[in-house]
Formats: structure tokens, C-alpha cells, sequence
């Protein structure tokens, strides 16, 4: 028995026209494919299967959010996605999938998976670079973004406290003596 059973349609029941499919994506669907980039996931995929008399037009959409870790700070959050592709399923002699955009499947076949089409238009939509959006605004507070404030503060006092006491000039003290003399 297939895992990616509830992905299949079978289109050959199907009468001419625009047929849509939800699916809703959690973590289980990506251990289908040995994927753990992330810790949670929800996401909402549209399928809109539009049969025509020779061909198959399927369209993609899908929204929702992956927690995963920064790559800055290492915090987890809620990333939001989003992305749509759109599949063109033909009919010939053999099977053939070498376009991304192009499926032929064999004259006899009733019913397509889905399940890889959705798997790689959910990863391929996740950016390379994953910021804490806190990061940008700067209302990020974690326990090592405080640590380093305050350790920061404290050199650059220690800094300034030292520069003072090199820029004072050796003839001011001469200075402040005949002040004191009087």
C-alpha cells in the first residue's frame, strides 16, 4: 500500500472541465520523503486539475508556515510560505517526466500522484537564508543577544574610561598646581 495514497487522483472518472482538491500539510507528509528540516509545519495546498480532451492542466498553490531554526541566532519560528507551479500531464508511447513543467504519462494510465509535485514545490519555495523577523526589526530577545549587550556595554565603558585618562595633556596638571599653589 502506498504512504502517498490520499495524493493519487484519478482523472479518467473525472468529466471535461476544473476539478479542485485541499490538502492540508503537516510534518507526517514530509517523512514520506525522509525530509526534517523543520520542526512543525502547516500548510494549505490548492489543487486545481482542469481535464481537457487530450491533456491534463494541473495548478499548484500552496500557503501556510514551517518552524524552523534561524540561521543567526538559532531561536525557532514561524516562517510563512507561499508558491504555485502549474503541471501540464500529456499522453504518449512511455512515461516521461525529464521537463518540470511536462509529465507525458502512458496511453493506458487513469490516475496521477501528486504527492512529489506538492513535496518539491513546498521545499523548493522555503528561502536559503531563514532570518528571525525579529532579527530585522530588533525585537529579538534571547538569553545570548542579552549576554552580549551587556558585555558589550561594559567594554566600551572600560574603552572611554581609558581613553580619557591617555588624552589628558601632562601641561594641564602643571596648570591645575598653580591653581592649588594659592
Amino acid at each position: 500500500m502506498s504512504k502517498t495514497k490520499e495524493y493519487v487522483i484519478p482523472f479518467v472518472g473525472l468529466k471535461l472541465g476544473k476539478h479542485k482538491f485541499e490538502y492540508q500539510i503537516n510534518n507526517a507528509f514530509f517523512e514520506i520523503f525522509d525530509y526534517n528540516e523543520f520542526q512543525n509545519s502547516d500548510i494549505k495546498v490548492n489543487v486545481v486539475l482542469d481535464k481537457k480532451s487530450n491533456l491534463l492542466e494541473i495548478s499548484f498553490k500552496h500557503q501556510g508556515t514551517i518552524n524552523v531554526p534561524c540561521d543567526l541566532t538559532s531561536e525557532d519560528f514561524d516562517l510563512p510560505i507561499k508558491g504555485k507551479i502549474k503541471l501540464i500531464v500529456r499522453f504518449g508511447d512511455s512515461y516521461n517526466n525529464d521537463n518540470e513543467e511536462l509529465l507525458i504519462l502512458p496511453f493506458g494510465e487513469f490516475e496521477i500522484d501528486i504527492a512529489q509535485y506538492v513535496y518539491e514545490m513546498i521545499v523548493l519555495s522555503i528561502p536559503l537564508r531563514r532570518v528571525h523577523p525579529g532579527i530585522k526589526d530588533g525585537s529579538l530577545n534571547t538569553e545570548a543577544l542579552t549576554k552580549l549587550k551587556e558585555l558589550t556595554i561594559k567594554e566600551q565603558k572600560k574603552e572611554k574610561e581609558e581613553e580619557k585618562e591617555e588624552n589628558i595633556d601632562p601641561r594641564w596638571d602643571k596648570l591645575k598646581q598653580l591653581l592649588t599653589d594659592k
